[in-house]
């Protein structure tokens, strides 16, 4: 994890998740969502805090964390879009039907398996 030689005070691994990246201490809430809330929604460090009451240095430090490119997060980008491609939500049948397919345990196992990309 690219995180080893940075210590944050308000984010840290959540052991029950699958998702790698690191999350808000206490909270349920991964910093890439901040950090779309941040890019993607043109959203101020300040109107985050606010809207999600949260600290205002958690957010900050999820900006930085999320804008220095960290491994684990693009593996996270990377599992996240292999496993809807499996589940077929990508194919115009979803489109029109919004189904998707149940994956096995070993297509779950796959996926998890996915690498964290190299620095």
């Amino acid at each position: 994890m690219s995180t080893v030689n940075t210590q944050y005070k308000h984010l840290a691994p959540n052991p029950k998740s699958a998702y790698r990246q690191l999350f808000i201490k206490g909270r349920r809430i991964r910093a890439w969502v901040i950090y779309c809330d941040h890019v993607a929604q043109d959203m101020t460090a300040e109107q985050i805090a606010e809207d999600r009451d949260l600290p205002i240095e958690a957010v900050r430090e999820c900006i930085a964390y999320c804008a220095s490119n960290p491994p684990e997060v693009r593996g996270d980008l990377i599992r996240e879009e292999e496993s809807m491609r499996a589940r077929g939500m990508f194919d115009p049948e979803h489109r029109r039907t919004g189904k998707t397919r149940i994956l096995t345990p070993q297509e779950h196992a796959r996926i998890n398996r996915i690498p964290d990309p190299s620095p």
